[in-house]
């Protein structure tokens, strides 16, 4: 069953390779959304798929890549939109 949420990522999560991070890490696990800088510094994730999948890719915002500090991320989960087609950074 196709679940969805919404993350707002927190911390020094800008000009450190975090969108591509997420975008590669979401596209391995067969994820469709979209990655964006957000212009107060954080950067939001929305994510559709399989439950186990978005689980681990949340897990892995939690970390983010080595140059990044995440702070905190707030996760709304909400229906899937079914607008995504692929996994792709928004600018």
């Amino acid at each position: 069953m196709t679940k969805a949420f919404t993350a707002v990522v927190h911390g020094r999560v800008q000009g450190v390779g975090f969108r591509y991070f997420v975008l590669t890490r979401a596209r391995s696990l067969g994820l469709i959304g979209s990655v964006a800088n957000r212009p107060d510094g954080t950067v939001r994730v929305v994510a559709e798929g399989p439950e186990n999948e978005l689980d681990e890719l949340l897990t892995l915002l939690e970390r983010g890549p080595s140059a990044a500090r995440v702070e905190r991320v707030e996760i709304e989960r909400h229906p899937p939109s079914g607008r995504y087609r692929s996994f792709e950074v928004v600018y």
